[in-house]
């Protein structure tokens, strides 16, 4: 469905259907591990409280890869073809496709993908206005699932996956995998995609980042309950939930949780849910890798990494891999 704003075109409207995502919500739930899908941390408000995030002190993953793009744009337009074709997955505020845009005149088209709607058209509108020769087509999708854009027809070496801020991360690692899989597929051989990995790195700096001192990850984590609120007709009540970051160190990741504070029942659609005082509700990983265990995992999905840069702390990678 094509949707006209004023400075951009909205290319392809994917967005879940309701009942699926309802569905994902009473499955997740249901489990003896309660989760929630971590998609739903997006809507307006979550958008914008991840947005302050990115600029907190403590939240080292943005200003670093900021930094290190900077740096290294260069040697990335080396690297790319001309007439590129740029597709970003969970792109958000896009902020950091402006440094790529800025840098790299033989970017032609700009597919942007994000499933918080009313975020992606705005981004959207902005990349428009500054660079106004640039064909913009956003899509309004679930990235993790397979999307078809229709562009079966262009030469894969025109392809450029863009996907920055070490989202792949949030993925539990077959899944991850099989997440590159479906981008591989989409490239095709020769196909380049960039991506930013989070390294492992001391406690003392990760633990932090999704702890911080302001409590702005406590209101992004707790904001998930106040969209299935608002979009299920549910009656979670944020005050009785708190936020929770630990590191699992075996399996090399953070986990966040939502932790109930009191005994209670929750209704959500037709179903209900009892939950008593101390128990978790887990709503996002985020894993951290050495650089030779995600280019074992990058080879899983059939992409060689030809670079990878990181900046002089080691704390984040940046990296370029070409589909096999």
């Amino acid at each position: 469905m094509e949707v006209t704003t004023e400075r951009a075109v909205l290319y392809l409207d994917l967005t879940p259907d309701v009942d699926d995502s309802l569905t994902e919500v009473i499955t997740g739930l249901s489990s003896d591990f309660q989760v929630l899908p971590s998609k739903l941390f997006y809507d307006k408000a979550g958008s914008i409280l991840f947005d302050q995030i990115t600029k907190l002190d403590e939240y080292y993953p943005t200003r670093t890869e900021r930094m290190l793009l900077e740096s290294i744009v260069g040697e990335i337009k080396e690297e790319l073809p001309d007439d590129v074709i740029l597709v970003e997955y969970g792109s958000g505020s896009s902020e950091k496709t402006h440094d790529l845009l800025r840098k790299i005149d033989s970017i032609s088209t700009y597919i942007p993908i994000d499933i918080s709607r009313e975020h992606l058209l705005k981004a959207a509108e902005r990349i428009k206005m500054d660079f106004p020769s640039l064909t913009v087509l956003p899509v309004c999708a679930d990235y993790s699932a397979r999307i078809d854009l229709g562009l079966e027809d262009v030469a894969s070496e025109q392809f450029a996956v863009f996907f920055p801020g070490s989202t792949i991360g949030n993925f539990e690692r077959t899944d991850a995998i099989n997440f590159l899989v479906r981008i591989r597929e989409m490239l095709g051989r020769g196909g380049h995609l960039m991506i930013g990995v989070d390294l492992k790195k001391s406690l003392d700096i990760l633990l932090p980042a999704y702890n911080d001192s302001l409590g702005v990850t406590a209101a992004f984590n707790l904001n998930i309950l106040a969209h299935i609120n608002r979009r299920f007709d549910s009656n979670f009540i944020l005050d009785h939930f708190s936020h929770e970051a630990t590191y699992n160190e075996i399996d090399g990741r953070i986990e966040m949780y939502l932790v109930a504070d009191v005994d209670m029942v929750v209704d959500v659609g037709d179903c209900s849910f009892s939950f008593r005082s101390g128990d978790k509700i887990c709503t996002e990983y985020s894993h951290k890798y050495t650089l030779k265990e995600f280019e074992v995992l990058a080879d899983q999905a059939g992409f060689d990494v030809t670079r990878a840069w990181t900046d002089e702390a080691n704390l984040f990678s940046f990296q370029l891999l070409v589909a096999r």
